[in-house]
Order: C-alpha cells, then structure tokens, then sequence
C-alpha cells in the first residue's frame, strides 16, 4: 500500500512512462517545432512542483512505453497501485444494470444511508480513455463522504480500444440512472448531484453532461473537470505552444487515446456525434461547472476554450488555471495541491448548498 505522496510519484510516473520511450521522458513527439533552446521546460515548472516531478522522472525508466502490446500489461501494473484506506467510510461493490444491450456495470459505493437526504458524487476516474480502474478510488470515495457527507459512486466504465465510444458513456449514465433511480433506498437527495471525473474521467464527466442535458431525465447540479481531456485535436490537428505538454501526458499520448476512443484517428472531419465535448457546438444550458488545470498541461488551452465557451452559453463556470502545474500535478504533497483541491471541494460544497431542496 502507498502513502498519497508515493502513490503521486509511482502511479504518475507509471502512466507517463508508458507513454514515451525512456530515455525520452517528458519529450513530446510531435512534428511540431520543439521549444527555443533557451528556455529549459523543467524552468517552467513551478518551484512547489518541481522536486515532485523530478523524483518522478527518474522512476520512469522502469516502465515500458505504451502500445497495443504493452497496454494490457500497463493496466495490471496500475491496477496494484491503490492508496491505503480509512477503517470507514465502507466501500461497497455492486454491479447494476447497463445501458440496453450492454452488459452490467460494476460501481464502487460509499457513504449510503437509508432514509437520509445526501447529496452525491458520481465519479469517472483517468486514464487516457485506456487504463485505470474505479477499484483504486475507494479512498477518494471516503474523503468525498467525509468532506461532504455524501454519497459517492465511482463508475468501472468499460475501456477503449475494446469498447470504442458511446461504451463508456453508456456505462457512466447507467451509473447516474440508477442512483436517481435508488435515490430513496440509498438515502440520497436527488436534486443535489455532481459529477466529477479527471483527466480522462474529466472528458467522460463533460459527454455525461452533456448527455443528460440532451435526454432531460436526471438533472446534475455541479460537473467538477480536474484538467480533463475535451478535444482530440489537441496535438494532432492543433499544435500546442511547445513548452506545454511536456511531462506525463503528451500530444502522441493523446493522439493514442482519443483514436482508441474514436473509433477513428483522432482529430478526423467527421467524429462520432457527441463523443468529443469540445466539438459539441451547443453548450447552453448544461449543468454549472468547475474546471481546473494546470497552465503547462497539454489541456490548458482546450480547457481554457471550453470555460468561455461555457460562460459565453451562460452557463455557471469556474475556471482554475495553477500556474506552472503539469498533468496530474494534484497530488503532490505541496502546499499549492492542497489549494487546488480546496477550490474545487469549495465549489462542490456550494453546489451543494445552493441546490438544496
């Protein structure tokens, strides 16, 4: 088991190794200029977050780089790494009904009161659309009960390339479906629901948004983005600046997980219909949100994007930009991740607040 600061540092540099070739590490293989040789990207970095990250880089050699043939490998490597958990809350395991002619899906459950009024969190964890696993998010199951006194779900949406878009839509909306659903049994005030996700799980947040604006059945609340993954030009047809993007999740990274996806090669004329949340041209009317991210993140400027797209549509949004953080940076221990983390918790506790019934 790993403490929250070993867990950032091995489960990181993990997933990031995994994704360039060692020896390489934090170098984006891009056609793309690279940065002016006078700026060192590492100087960019900010000083809170700069030991963390180097301690991280110098484990990445023992990943291999990620592909077709080394990804089922990578996800049982990750699945080991879980963080240590609280006596209580109780983390139950259940498997409820999926979308029609989709098989069952499992969801992880904490904080369940019969006969009490929660609020709750519905949870998509990260992964670039390709690994990871709703099995390691018990212990922020717990500190989301705790913080919040809620009920939290965490979804074990199926995975690409196996189950290309809308599998793992379908899958997280069966998830919101049946907590409305079970709301009373499971002691759980209905019109206070957010959802949350990051990275990866951050994109899966915003189509669920998305998608349960379009059909009208379960309102949400809040949807809390922690630098989430919205748009598959991102380093395919859109180059980013060439100092961001430069550690643990990269542009050929993207390209890779959003192709696994799509179903089609990422940054193609034509995606499927609502799979890329920064292509869906009518942003009006979703839930309010929070979006945070780090300013040398490879999402920053998608990000970025879709808050004022968001705030142009007049939705409720809340924009977080952590200057000089990377992806994944949030679990440092360091001072500004703790920052981080309070704003967003203010924002769900507000929401919260504001939409009780």
């Amino acid at each position: 088991m790993l403490t929250r600061r070993e867990m950032f540092k091995f489960g990181s540099a993990a997933i990031a190794a995994t994704l360039i070739e060692p020896g390489v590490f934090g170098q984006q293989k891009t056609d793309s200029a690279q940065a002016p040789a006078s700026i060192d990207p590492m100087s960019l970095v900010n000083p809170e977050l700069r030991g963390a990250l180097q301690g991280m880089l110098k484990l990445s050699g023992n990943f291999p780089p990620l592909s077709s043939s080394t990804l089922m490998k990578t996800r049982e490597m990750m699945a080991n790494l879980k963080m240590p958990m609280l006596p209580k809350p109780e983390i139950q395991e259940r498997t409820i009904p999926g979308a029609p002619g989709d098989p069952d899906v499992r969801i992880y459950i904490a904080g369940v009161t019969p006969g009490a009024s929660k609020p709750a969190v519905v949870h998509m964890h990260g992964g670039g659309y390709l690994i990871g696993t709703a099995a390691n998010d018990g212990r922020d199951l717990q500190d989301l009960v705790i913080e919040h006194d809620c009920v939290a779900i965490s979804v074990d949406y199926r995975l690409a390339p196996e189950t290309p878009f809308p599998g793992a839509l379908n899958d997280n909306y069966a998830a919101l479906r049946w907590l409305f659903t079970h709301a009373k049994e499971l002691g759980v005030d209905s019109t206070r629901i957010a959802i949350k996700g990051e990275s990866a799980g951050g994109g899966h947040a915003a189509a669920l948004a998305i998608a349960a604006r379009d059909r009208g059945e379960y309102p949400i609340c809040l949807q809390v983005l922690i630098y989430p993954m919205l748009d598959d030009r991102t380093g395919s047809t859109v180059t980013p600046p060439p100092f961001v993007g430069r550690y643990v999740w990269t542009a050929e990274a993207n390209r890779y997980g959003w192709t696994s996806l799509l179903g089609v090669p990422a940054g193609s004329k034509d995606v499927p219909k609502n799979s890329v949340p920064a292509r869906v041209q009518n942003l009006a009317g979703l839930a309010p949100a929070f979006i945070g991210v780090g300013s040398i993140d490879l999402f920053a400027e998608e990000d970025i994007q879709y808050a004022a797209r968001l705030v142009s549509s007049g939705v409720p949004t809340e924009l977080n930009v952590v200057p000089g953080a990377f992806h994944g940076f949030e679990f440092a221990d360091a001072p500004l991740c703790k920052q981080f983390k309070h704003s967003w918790s203010e924002a769900i506790r507000r929401a919260f607040t504001e939409s009780r019934s």
